[in-house]
């Protein structure tokens, strides 16, 4: 009995060891390392997804869609999952289009467990890759951009990366209003890894639309045109920029070459730039006007003074002369302006003075941003007062020596075309459904009587004998300044690379249009009045009607 009594002690001991010990360990597992195993379960039978977010929509002025979003997904695998990736490639290239080798490569890396095959397909495509249930394979939900009216105003509207977010112009400086908030959805999984069903977390939220003060088909046709001039001269690039003048509107904001949105990969950074905010160069003769409009304002000349104009004229060491040669004439003021003569314009500038003419270059806005909304603005190079040299004189009056912007040059003829006022030009009109309220204060720069006598001597340049004599829109008198620029390579002014430009405005005694056309590197005529002006004719041809503007 003894020894039974013995044996059952021990068997009891033992028994209270191992009660004891599953005791100790239940505790363990469920006190202690309860949260990290209930969260690695977790983590094998639920995958956390992310929904993007939809974004908004771009409008022009009329609510025609230029950027919109629709559904999508991604295609993803988990390749160790996939039981024969050689099937499995040549099923999904029958869906996807994609070269079966792209396909298979992921899909034979049998130790990873994660890898995308493709990005933002159609909901369609989606749909068939699911039904060919193939283990391994899934799709995400996501969504795509598209661009309804092709690559219309495409370097303004910008493009998206392959998360959705602004990459470029106002895709990107719009961002935070375009995106919509990303939500989150659970999938729960079976033991074999298959999706049994899934649960909503959050929702993903719809960013809100943006309407810009462009206007397609004003757009269209600044782009038809621009493409012609740029092809026909084989150009560098060209931009061209149409405006309100009366409310610093942006109406259309063109740039060639142009490139696809959607197709990211094949743009080159030449194509993607926003010229007409990007884009710095010496302005040339169409700086003129505000060497004129500087010493008319100061009553240092009226358009009838009238000034010996030798062939040439000596500034410091520098020699300045004409761009055809001429013999020594007296011409006036307003002269001077519509036949372009660069030694007119230093007398002018010589009698305005440095100090004086300094002023008016940063009362033009020059050297500085103009405010607009959008990404990437240039300031342009203005020097100093105090780093003027004994030539500086001799070059600013002529458009030499500083860098501006088009958008700067269309901003500064649309204070001469609306009486004086400067306004910040505006690329949007309203967000969400609500107008925007325009913001930074309007200021004089030059007097009503000053802007008017400057238009009426702008006239000239579009009249016989100014430098733009061949453009003209029959029942509309236009007003406009032409420019050629010598670039600037190594340092010295090239023999054979020039800016050609434009800045116009219609009706000339009250505008409601502005354009202004900048083409770089034109090759065979490099002239402002053969390369630029003909744009601009083309573009107020079309919208002056287009926009119901009286032709008198």
């Amino acid at each position: 009995m003894r020894h039974i009594d013995r044996r059952l002690g021990l068997l009891f001991f033992v028994f209270l060891l191992i009660f004891s010990s599953a005791i100790a360990r239940a505790f363990w597992l469920q006190g202690v390392r309860g949260g990290d195993l209930r969260a690695e379960a977790r983590g094998q039978q639920v995958t956390e997804m992310t929904i993007p977010g939809q974004r908004g929509r771009i409008l022009d002025r009329n609510g025609k869609v230029l950027a919109a979003s629709e559904d999508a997904a991604d295609v993803i695998a988990t390749p160790y999952q996939v039981e024969n990736p050689t099937q499995a490639a040549i099923k999904l290239h029958e869906v996807l289009g994609l070269p079966t080798a792209e396909l298979l490569e992921p899909l034979q890396d049998r130790s990873s467990g994660f890898a995308y095959l493709a990005r933002r397909v159609g909901a369609d495509d989606a749909a068939r890759i699911e039904n060919l249930r193939i283990h391994g394979i899934s799709t995400v939900p996501t969504s795509r951009r598209l661009y309804p009216q092709g690559e219309l105003a495409s370097q303004v509207i910008g493009a998206v990366g392959s998360e959705n977010q602004g990459l470029t112009g106002l895709e990107e400086s719009q961002d935070e209003v375009l995106g919509g908030a990303n939500g989150e959805q659970d999938v729960v999984h079976d033991a074999l890894g298959r999706p049994i069903r899934m649960e909503s977390v959050t929702a993903p939220s719809v960013g809100e639309d943006i309407q810009t003060t462009l206007d397609a088909a004003i757009q269209a046709k600044t782009e038809e045109a621009l493409t012609e001039a740029g092809e026909r001269f084989e150009a560098q690039g060209a931009t061209a920029i149409v405006m309100n003048p009366n409310t610093f509107e942006i109406i259309a904001m063109a740039n060639w070459p142009g490139y696809d949105p959607s197709n990211l990969d094949d743009a080159s950074d030449e194509e993607l730039q926003n010229r007409a905010t990007g884009f710095t160069y010496e302005p040339g003769s169409t700086f003129k006007a505000f060497t004129v409009g500087a010493a008319l304002e100061d009553r240092v000349v009226t358009p009838q003074t009238s000034f010996y104009l030798p062939s040439e004229i000596q500034v410091a060491d520098r020699t300045i002369g004409e761009a055809h040669a001429r013999p020594p004439i007296d011409a006036t003021v307003s002269e001077i302006l519509a036949q372009s003569s660069n030694v007119g314009a230093v007398r002018i500038g010589l009698a305005e003075g440095a100090d004086r003419f300094s002023k008016w270059i940063d009362n033009f806005g020059f050297g500085r941003v103009t405010g607009l909304d959008y990404p990437g603005e240039e300031r342009g190079i203005v020097p100093e007062r105090d780093e003027y040299s004994g030539s500086t004189m001799g070059n600013l009056p002529i458009g030499q020596g500083l860098a501006v912007t088009p958008l700067q040059m269309a901003t500064g003829y649309a204070v001469i075309a609306d009486g004086g006022i400067m306004r910040r030009p505006s690329l949007i009109s309203g967000i969400g459904g609500e107008p925007v309220e325009r913001e930074g204060e309007e200021r004089r720069v030059i007097s009503e009587r000053t802007a008017a006598q400057l238009r009426d001597m702008l006239e000239g340049v579009l009249e016989p004998g100014g430098t733009a004599s061949s453009v003209s829109v029959p029942g509309y008198v236009l007003a406009g300044k032409t420019g050629t620029a010598q670039k600037v390579v190594g340092g010295t002014y090239s023999e054979d690379e020039y800016v050609a430009s434009f800045v116009g405005f219609a009706p000339a005694e009250r505008p409601k249009l502005l354009v202004a056309v900048v083409v770089d590197e034109p090759l065979w005529v490099h002239t402002g009045g053969e390369v630029a002006a003909p744009v601009f004719g083309e573009i107020a041809s079309f919208a002056l009607p287009y926009l119901g503007v009286s032709p008198r």
